[in-house]
């Protein structure tokens, strides 16, 4: 693989996380949470992590279980309508 392949391909995990990150952060606010350390408190979740994820880093793929399991949100529902667009 080239390394333009490689960056664009990093380029593009970068996107997808931040993806990510806004749409756990929509769906917390969205449920009346606006609080992240308060939510992650609740719902026995390290809060640093909360908020690296929000803001686009990387997470294991339990730890996204753990958090739509908090958020009562199947994986469908999260990864359904409205995932590939910039929360408003």
């Amino acid at each position: 693989m080239s390394k333009a392949k490689n960056e664009q391909d990093s380029e593009h995990i970068k996107e997808v996380l931040k993806l990510l990150g806004a749409r756990i952060r929509f769906l917390r606010e969205a449920k009346g949470e606006r609080n992240y350390e308060k939510f992650a408190f609740k719902h026995d979740l390290n809060r640093t992590q909360l908020w690296r994820y929000e803001n686009g880093e990387d997470l294991h793929f339990s730890s996204l279980l753990k958090v739509l399991s908090a958020l009562d949100v199947t994986l469908s529902e999260f990864f359904g309508e409205g995932f590939d667009q910039p929360a408003k």
